[in-house]
């Protein structure tokens, strides 16, 4: 039992590393829920600090995941339409790699503000910008916190498994 926990939690961790990218997988939660499973093996006894600082990280990060975008918008006079057209951009963008989805992330916010307000393509570009560095800071945030639980989940795991 405990194998298949230390697979399905370092899965899990994957594919938050994954999710700090891709809008449709809530990156951070995930790897939470790896590192949770960690602690239900038999041979690792429950820290419920490190359980418990890890879940309050979490939480705040999957919040800030929603107002760092929105406030880089608003803050660069974006709207809606925006941020819609980073996070399908970004999608799009995915099958563009290497740098597909940076660029789309930034095409797709542009022309979420020009379908917006088609007259105003410098308002568009600023607002694109802003959406733009909103998303990066947000995704830099989320992977270096998924990597933090990667790195503290391989910790635990190879000092009680090995």
């Amino acid at each position: 039992m405990d194998v298949l926990l230390l697979i399905v939690g370092f899965v899990l961790m994957i594919l938050g590393l994954i999710g700090s990218f891709l809008p449709v997988l809530p990156g951070v939660p995930l790897s939470w829920l790896g590192l949770l499973l960690l602690y239900f093996t038999e041979k690792i006894q429950s820290n419920y600090w490190v359980l418990g600082i890890t879940l309050i990280i979490t939480i705040i990060v999957t919040i800030l995941d929603y107002v760092i975008p929105a406030k880089g918008t608003k803050k660069f006079g974006g709207t809606k339409y925006g941020i819609w057209g980073t996070n399908i951009g970004l999608i799009l963008g995915l099958f563009f790699p290497p740098i597909g989805f940076i660029v789309g992330t930034f095409v797709g916010a542009f022309v979420g503000e020009i379908l917006n307000n088609s007259s105003d393509t410098n308002g568009a570009l600023k607002a694109a910008t802003g959406s733009f560095i909103g998303f990066l800071v947000s995704t830099f945030m989320k992977f270096m916190v998924c990597l933090s639980f990667l790195l503290l989940y391989l910790f635990i795991a190879v000092k009680n498994f090995i």
